[in-house]
């Protein structure tokens, strides 16, 4: 994926057309991160066609597939319940866009540590993402961790990762060591999969 001047505008009406958009602009060579955002803008949050894939847990936030982008992308939906937070993570060399698809998610960037990983991480800057907003990031920007400050409201958020990763690197901001965490998907195409309490999801 490169960062090539936009070419030509799309819209998605529907999340179905987003998905069909998606799996056109990945079949080329070249893929623009510019393009892929502002597709995922267009796209206006309807619960009626995601909430079939919105599937929550009392304790963490989910990671729920949408579509495996014929191995070129991850597509899927997240579900924040309130004060569900990540760690601090990288991206494993992948691009992520992340759609606010109901409430609000606060985002707070970080540097990377120093290689000796041994003192606070810096914050670089912190924000928070307001349904339809989409953000972008990865690791040559920094690392990040998203987080659902309301107490009393969830949250969902739509992601997609290229190329598709199933593992990353999680920090401790005090002392900045990392350590290698699996993902698992809590659902996959609206179904619950065996395997989703195995894992802690640390990754968005």
């Amino acid at each position: 994926m490169e960062q090539l001047v936009q070419t030509e505008m799309w819209k998605a009406r529907s999340l179905e057309e987003l998905v069909r958009i998606l799996h056109r602009l990945f079949a080329e060579d070249k893929v623009s991160v510019e393009e892929v955002q502002a597709l995922m803008e267009s796209y206006e949050s309807n619960p009626d066609e995601w909430l079939q894939y919105a599937q929550f847990d009392q304790y963490r936030y989910t990671r729920n597939l949408v579509d495996n982008g014929n191995g070129k992308f991850n597509l899927m939906i997240l579900c924040w319940g309130e004060g569900h937070g990540s760690s601090i993570h990288d991206h494993t060399d992948s691009h992520c866009f992340m759609k606010i698809l109901q409430g609000n998610l606060k985002e707070t960037l970080f540097e990377w540590p120093e290689k000796k990983g041994n003192g606070e991480m810096t914050k670089k800057s912190e924000r928070v993402l307001r349904e339809n907003q989409c953000a972008y990031i990865n690791d040559s920007i920094g690392l990040h961790r998203v987080e659902n400050i309301s107490h009393t409201e969830t949250a969902v958020s739509l992601h997609l990762y290229s190329p598709p990763f199933d593992s990353c690197n999680t920090f401790d901001q005090r002392t900045g060591h990392k350590h290698k965490v699996k993902m698992t998907f809590y659902s996959q195409f609206g179904e619950r999969t065996h395997c989703a309490t195995a894992m802690p999801q640390e990754n968005n």
